[in-house]
């Protein structure tokens, strides 16, 4: 049985070589699971960090694990370049988190959504950040479908993907 390989479009290659050529300042959206070995964190926000002092601006959520980490390292670089979209409402955020977000000069809160479940909320979130975004950078498990789903809605959008498995 042959199954048919679909190949990129010229324009989507070319979109994706200008996104990765680009030398200036890029929107990089930096997205992941709140499970996080705490080694892995600390390798997500060095990286967050070089991003951020490297000039782009960096937009993520605030969850804790991943985005607090990408909040952590941001916030270290230039608080000016750090955008955080939350699902909710700051009150609606664990209180660890609660801390650290307060800290934030760019915090886009979407009380709106406090009716929503977590996971209703997040896929929504996910899906401003992805639309505010050039590139996504992505930490995930296999079975993370949230984050999965929001990189295959990255990549429909014709953004630049980068997508790292914990396991």
């Amino acid at each position: 049985m042959n199954q048919a390989i679909e190949l990129p479009k010229v324009d989507e290659l070319v979109q994706e070589l200008a996104t990765i050529q680009q030398t200036g300042s890029k929107r990089i959206a930096l997205l992941g699971s709140r499970h996080v070995p705490i080694t892995h964190q600390h390798l997500i926000e060095m990286m967050s960090y070089a991003l951020v002092l490297s000039g782009n601006l960096l937009i993520t959520s605030g969850a804790t694990g991943t985005n607090a980490a990408a909040i952590r390292g941001a916030m270290r670089a230039d608080a000016k370049l750090l955008t955080v979209i939350l699902p909710q409402s700051l009150e609606r955020q664990p209180l660890e988190s609660r801390q650290q977000l307060e800290q934030v000069m760019h915090l886009v809160e979407k009380p709106e959504n406090d009716h929503l479940s977590l996971g209703e909320a997040s896929a929504l979130c996910n899906q401003e950040i992805v639309s505010r975004c050039q590139q996504l950078i992505c930490f995930a498990f296999h079975d993370s479908r949230t984050l999965l789903q929001t990189c295959k809605d990255a990549e429909d959008q014709r953004k630049l993907v980068t997508l790292f498995y914990f396991d």
